[in-house]
């Protein structure tokens, strides 16, 4: 499109966009600075067909409950680009009286619109602060003819943002690790490793500022991923008419069919995927072709694979590139490796605290050769958003086709309308924000997601940092302790040593640290695949194994005995019981003349006593788990 191809010389802006409420033609484009359509003018409710959701995207459904909210959300490439457009849009309504000019066509008492901002960088937080004053203004003035302001908006915000790089705070603005763990607690890395995963997630909340908010903070774990790894992430197809996409799919037939299929796993059908766990993935799981070059032109780069296609056409790999190099050349010095595992005997929380090197250190970011992402010299981000895997912050009830849709083979997105929440079967896992809960279906990925002890450690090391009063301690490198910074430098540390840890062969001592089937199942994702495949040499400054490896104790017993009572259903059942024998022993207490405290001591002991005898089960066995190298007290 002819206004795309401006858009490089001109900032990372691409469109100032009001979105409003008809009363008879619903949401609709009511103004566009540059316009959409190139042909058209400022005020042409017109729009590209791939953009055809924008106004239900800008102006989300349930606005009307609300006086004010904020929406992130992601709109496919137009006709000839290969990236995703980041939307923000700042929804407003005001009481229809208080306008000093009335147009004919407002006859509710009150009138709905939305300023969005449609952008080529994923800034959210920054164009939202930005937006926000905006709109605010925009709603003073009282006429919404007054388009100057918007148009000033646009060239401010394009002479601003020009050379904005795409790293330190500007990305991560508004979005809190911190208020998610204080939310979400140990669930956090479950949440973490379920994405890891490739899964149909749904995050489920209202309004809808909490609910992308709570969505953007969970990827912001993942080193590079906003800065880089969302470029791919919204490459879907609209449906044909709007209006088949208002009627929803009464019945998805085959739905589990595809759950957990992607789009490599279809087009590779090797038996050797399907039946046996196997060290290398990457050699059976990516096409081979013949390459008369040398040994560094066997990856090509990929070729972007239309939406209509579920076809995979990028992947070019020589199986001679595994076979000569093996995870020696990823990570040169196995033997050295193992012996660092053996002689882990930091004090506790070291590993924690002393990260690896920035990637500016080890030369910035490079194109990845397969995943085509901008990539760091450890490979990241992982390609987890690409090939068919959505990212959908917000995601409009018109858009409701892509959660069964056969060439979406994944997604992590995010819904205010409870028909999302209710339709199960198209979701691997729904997290709802409000309660802090992950529901997940099958019982297999239960299993696969459970928690390890040392990871119930790193969760509880988070926790404590976050929720405990310490000094301020500053870390080079990874900010304040118990800050943004220094929980996503932790995240990148586990997440360094769980790729350090995977490419080992046959240890399983350091897998099981991170849990043997979580291990087994994440190696045969797409992520996974596209990571191994290439060579990433700062690896080899990463020690293999858990951060917080080490033997167990009785803090161990007692973590693992509280996350399992705050979790399963059966544990919180009866917590609720002694809660509620608590409160009826201290009537009891009252009626009968005992003081409140005799009958809570009461109650404690009671208490006290069913958790001792709980506890008697739970020891962990040594002959199930492999013991760790190096005592580690959380």
């Amino acid at each position: 499109m002819e206004s795309q191809g401006r858009d490089e010389g001109r900032g990372p802006v691409l469109h100032i966009v009001v979105v409003g409420f008809h009363h008879k033609k619903g949401c609709q484009v009511e103004f566009s600075y540059p316009p959409l359509m190139p042909d058209e003018g400022h005020d042409s409710s017109r729009l590209p067909e791939e953009w055809k959701y924008l106004p239900f995207l800008a102006l989300p459904d349930g606005a009307h409950n609300y006086q004010e909210d904020t929406v992130y959300f992601h709109l496919p490439p137009l006709s000839g680009d290969v990236k995703c457009v980041y939307g923000v849009s700042c929804y407003r309504q005001i009481e229809a009286k208080a306008l000093k000019v009335r147009q004919a066509d407002v006859t509710r008492e009150t009138v709905q619109k939305s300023v969005c901002v449609l952008s080529r960088v994923p800034l959210y937080g920054l164009l939202q602060a930005k937006l926000q004053l905006i709109t605010h203004a925009y709603f003073e003035e009282k006429d919404f003819s007054q388009i100057s302001i918007l148009k000033e908006l646009y060239e401010h915000m394009n002479s601003s943002l020009r050379g904005s790089a795409l790293d330190g705070s500007q990305v991560y603005l508004g979005l809190s690790p911190r208020d998610l763990i204080l939310h979400f607690r140990h669930k956090v890395v479950i949440l973490f490793k379920l994405i890891l995963l490739e899964k149909k997630v749904l995050f489920y909340v209202s309004p809808v500022n909490r609910l992308v908010g709570a969505l953007m903070t969970v990827l912001s774990l993942f080193p590079g991923m906003i800065e880089h790894g969302l470029v791919d992430s919204s490459h879907y197809r609209p449906k044909s008419s709007v209006s088949e996409d208002v009627r929803l799919l009464e019945s998805v037939s085959g739905a589990e069919e595809f759950v957990s299929v992607s789009v490599t796993d279809i087009a590779n059908t090797s038996p050797v995927l399907e039946g046996e766990e196997t060290a290398q993935p990457a050699a059976v799981s990516l096409t081979s072709r013949t390459s008369t070059e040398g040994d560094n032109h066997l990856l090509k780069p990929p070729s972007r694979t239309s939406p209509e296609s579920s076809e995979s056409d990028w992947e070019t790999l020589d199986p001679s590139v595994l076979e000569e190099g093996d995870p020696k050349d990823i990570t040169e010095g196995k033997e050295a490796g193992s012996e660092l595992t053996d002689a882990f005997d930091s004090k506790p929380g070291t590993p924690i605290t002393v990260q690896p090197q920035s990637a500016s250190s080890h030369g910035g970011v490079i194109q990845g050769l397969v995943s085509g992402l901008e990539e760091d010299q450890y490979g990241l981000p992982l390609a987890v958003f690409t090939k068919g895997y959505l990212c959908l912050p917000y995601m409009a009830l018109q858009q409701h086709h892509l959660l069964s849709d056969v060439t979406v083979r994944g997604f992590v997105a995010g819904a205010t309308n409870i028909l999302f929440r209710q339709q199960r079967h198209l979701s691997d896992a729904i997290v709802e924000v409000e309660e802090a809960r992950i529901q997940i279906q099958d019982p297999e990925l239960r299993k696969i997601l459970s928690l390890t002890t040392a990871d119930l450690r790193f969760a509880d090391y988070l926790v404590k940092h976050v929720t405990e009063n310490r000094d301020d301690v500053f870390l080079d490198g990874t900010g304040w302790e118990g800050g943004d910074e220094w929980i996503r430098a932790q995240f990148t540390l586990y997440l360094h040593t769980l790729l350090s840890s995977a490419i080992q062969q046959e240890n399983e001592r350091l897998l099981a640290d991170y849990g043997a089937p979580f291990i087994a199942a994440w190696k045969i994702t797409h992520n996974y695949r596209v990571w191994y495949s290439n060579k990433h040499p700062a690896m080899t400054s990463i020690t293999p194994g858990h951060p917080f490896q080490g033997q167990y104790s009785v803090a161990d017993v007692k973590l693992r005995l509280s996350h399992s009572v705050q979790n399963s259903e059966r544990g919180k059942k009866i917590g609720n019981a002694m809660i509620t024998t608590s409160r009826s022993m201290v009537q009891t207490g009252k009626a009968v003349g005992q003081s409140v405290g005799g009958a809570l001591t009461t109650a404690r002991s009671a208490m006290s006593s069913w958790f001792s005898t709980l506890a008697q089960p739970a020891a962990v066995n040594p002959a199930a788990s492999p013991e760790p190298t190096a005592e580690v007290k959380p």
